[in-house]
């Protein structure tokens, strides 16, 4: 068998021209010498990753583990590096054959999977035992795997909302801080928010909707999160601020709300999260917990189209442990579906890919201190999968939508104007750490 260099295999396994530099510890190169990134194979083990899962994951998992070195950008904010790289770095899975003939030329007959990175959690069809996908126990440690990472490190990232969930820019030269604010405006806006309401705020975060709807609307605020450490540093946060008599914010699974007669839902980064075979009951659940002519708003990611798509291996193991995305009129059929009159839609695509342009600034920035509060794998996935999904935004590949609908009553009234307005006030002030 013809002795095979690693450079010689990874050109191999790819579909096109190598578009970057690659250099492995063989000491064997390709590709251009004055590409302005390169990829820098550093052990066995990353090999055997690249080999043993041709694609996103293995890529993935060679990053993260920190067997592939990529230079001229910073692990905190690669998305030059992967703008360049996006259209031409193309894996192919190899037939049985080529597989064969690839780790037998590289002497390593006898490869096998090593272990995956610490930071990877167990593959879809390995989660039955966390129960039945999307049940309150598997969905339960989905969002430990996602959200419990370290509230100090998201501090970090997200800089002092603590929002993670899509700005909404209200001009070019806005800040990240400015944006988030404008974002809790609009929607307390679209939900006609007014002093003495009571708002329920399904999947939410640390809190940011719920403190802003006290605070700048006197109204009373329920929000509920299945992240612990989400809602503890949330209390803490509305003790600090004094709106403990108006808002409050429960360690629970949403579907665990009893209260109902609330004026306003708010669904602000959840919808991702439950499942689209699990859309009727979750329309139909905040449909029932609304008072007749109550608004809901529901601000969410989607795809540009309705066709089934299952989210890539590295996001579904790295980040997003069963998430899944539809489009926009799924949605709003599903609303529609369960008596919901649907008043108003919003794609605000362009506003994630800033938002998250600003958390990858700010990983860069607090690189360091992030790396000691979680690990340098950690802080890698966070940097590759942002930086990533900034790209995507960018490309039309998904979106971010507000779907506003309202419950109308039995006599067919809906309390909306007939030409909606959501008047903004014309300047938005730095938000107050945290």
């Amino acid at each position: 068998m013809a002795k095979v260099t690693i450079a010689d295999a990874f050109s191999q396994l790819l579909e096109g021209p190598v578009p970057m530099r690659f250099t492995a510890y063989d000491g064997s190169a390709c590709g251009p010498e004055d590409a302005q990134f390169s990829m820098e194979l550093t052990s066995e083990r990353g090999l055997a990753y690249l080999l043993t899962a041709p694609g996103d994951l293995g890529l993935g998992r060679a990053y993260v583990s920190g067997d592939l070195i990529v230079t001229g950008v910073h692990p905190g904010n690669p998305y030059e590096a992967l703008k360049a790289s996006q259209k031409q770095l193309k894996f192919k899975r190899p037939t049985p054959a080529q597989a064969v003939r690839i780790i037998s030329g590289l002497g390593l007959t006898h490869l096998k999977p090593p272990p995956p990175p610490k930071e990877e959690t167990l593959p879809r069809w390995r989660r039955v035992v966390e129960g039945v996908r999307h049940s309150r126990t598997r969905d339960k440690e989905a969002i430990h795997h996602h959200y419990d990472v370290s509230n100090t490190f998201y501090e970090y990232v997200l800089g002092p909302s603590m929002t993670y969930t899509c700005a909404v820019f209200p001009t070019e030269d806005a800040t990240l801080e400015q944006a988030q604010f404008y974002k809790y405006d609009l929607i307390a806006k679209k939900l006609d928010l007014k002093p003495g309401m009571r708002m329920l705020d399904v999947g939410c975060g640390w809190g940011g909707m719920v403190r802003h709807a006290a605070e700048h609307y006197g109204v009373r605020t329920l929000g509920v999160t299945l992240s612990r450490e989400q809602a503890t540093w949330a209390q803490e946060k509305i003790k600090d601020q004094g709106l403990d008599h108006l808002a409050e914010v429960r360690h629970s699974d949403y579907r665990e709300v009893t209260e109902t007669g609330f004026d306003a839902v708010s669904s602000i980064g959840l919808t991702e999260h439950i499942g689209v075979k699990n859309y009727a009951s979750y329309f139909s659940f905040l449909r029932d917990r609304l008072r007749p002519q109550g608004r809901l708003l529901n601000h969410c990611i989607t795809r540009p189209h309705n066709r089934h798509q299952e989210t890539g291996a590295f996001i579904d193991r790295y980040v997003f442990p069963d998430g899944e995305l539809t489009g926009s009129g799924r949605i709003i059929t599903e609303a529609q579906n369960v008596g919901l009159e649907v008043m108003h839609e919003e794609n605000f695509r362009l506003h994630y890919a800033r938002t998250l342009a600003g958390w990858c600034e700010n990983l860069e920035k607090n690189w360091d201190e992030c790396v000691a509060e979680v690990g340098e794998g950690t802080a890698r996935v966070w940097g590759l999968y942002m930086a990533g999904s900034r790209l995507a935004f960018e490309r039309n590949e998904i979106q971010l939508h507000h779907v506003l609908a309202v419950k109308t009553d039995a006599e067919g009234h809906d309390d909306y104007p007939l030409r909606p307005s959501f008047p903004m006030d014309a300047t938005y002030p730095e938000v107050s750490a945290g």
